[in-house]
């Protein structure tokens, strides 16, 4: 989907719609990142910036778009987070604009310009980590008391849309480079995952959640850590956040350090169970075999072309440990 002559084409047709946010003439549009969507910053002669998210058809609905940006602006208003600002449309009002492609129409939103840096492992993350877990329990105590407005509509997050019968990002068994040993051993793990998800149950430990809380959307500057990305908030565990936040780092050495690390931040912030924190690796090998469907099904983005058969490889071994350690 995103070839260089697409990506051309979107660039090319976001030109035209750069006055409504306020850009001038003049201003020029760059990609910055392909994932799920391909997200844009465009800058202008005056100063002006603004990061563009193109969204991909087919995955949210445009009152999906709107009510994760009602939740981003409640968390600025109530002070939660930092995170950049939605942009209103100066031309028509609204915050989404339409960009036509054939006979697609890919909704096109904007959001102020938020500088940083993300975060790396051999930039020392442990103390990042602890300040994550503090704004991570914050997100959740704001979910929990959160009034949704009317039609708020959110995708849930559970073992049947991340692992089972209606897998929102693909199919795990058709893993890049998915051998048939490792395929028995996965649908090994996928079963006792399942198992250990139904004992420890949803009700008040299933609500609103960012979801995907990785390096590449954390912002780092001074002392501020910000948070980007909300697009694939939803209904999930609450500690499934944990899981997102380690991300295509999981098996580092430095991963029981983080854990830890935000573990403290958290309880600093609200409480959290034992039974909460003994669960920390069952969503941590969950959110590894979900990403492992995503990078087969979308195969035409760098992180899957970078990544590909080795990060297959690791998933088996993880999951390998994994049943080690369930017994």
């Amino acid at each position: 989907m995103y070839d260089d002559d697409f990506l051309d084409h979107l660039q090319a047709g976001l030109i035209p719609l750069l006055p409504c946010w306020g850009l001038a003439e003049g201003a020029e549009v760059k990609l910055l990142t392909i994932s799920e969507n391909a997200t844009f910053l465009a800058s202008d002669p005056r100063g002006t910036r603004r990061v563009l998210r193109v969204h991909r058809p087919g995955y949210h609905r445009r009152d999906e778009i709107l009510s994760e940006l009602a939740w981003i602006s409640a968390l600025i208003a109530d002070g939660v987070v930092e995170t950049p600002r939605p942009v209103e449309r100066g031309d028509q009002g609204g915050l989404i604009a339409e960009l036509a492609h054939g006979a697609e129409t890919r909704e096109v939103v904007a959001f102020e310009f938020m500088s940083g840096r993300e975060p790396t492992p051999a930039a020392g993350l442990v103390p990042w980590f602890e300040r994550l877990g503090g704004i991570t329990a914050r997100l959740h105590l704001h979910a929990r008391n959160w009034t949704q407005p009317k039609g708020f509509s959110r995708k849930i997050w559970d073992f049947e849309s991340m692992l089972g019968s209606r897998p929102l990002w693909g199919d795990w068994r058709a893993a890049i480079g998915l051998e048939p040993a490792q395929e028995a051993l996965l649908e090994r793990t996928a079963a006792r995952l399942r198992d250990r998800l139904d004992g420890y149950g949803k009700g008040e430990r299933f609500g609103l959640v960012h979801a995907d809380l990785r390096l590449a959307n954390l912002l780092v500057e001074g002392d501020r850590l910000g948070v980007i990305d909300f697009d694939d908030c939803g209904f999930s565990w609450f500690m499934y956040d944990f899981a997102a936040a380690i991300s295509f780092i999981e098996m580092d050495p430095v991963v029981p350090e983080l854990m830890a690390a935000w573990i403290a931040g958290y309880r600093r912030v609200a409480p959290l169970s034992a039974q909460d924190e003994a669960m920390l690796p069952i969503f941590v090998m969950l959110r590894r075999m979900l990403l492992t469907a995503w990078l087969a099904s979308h195969s035409e983005t760098p992180t899957a072309q970078e990544l590909g058969h080795s990060y297959t490889a690791g998933t088996a071994e993880l999951a390998e440990a994994f049943l080690s350690r369930e017994g």
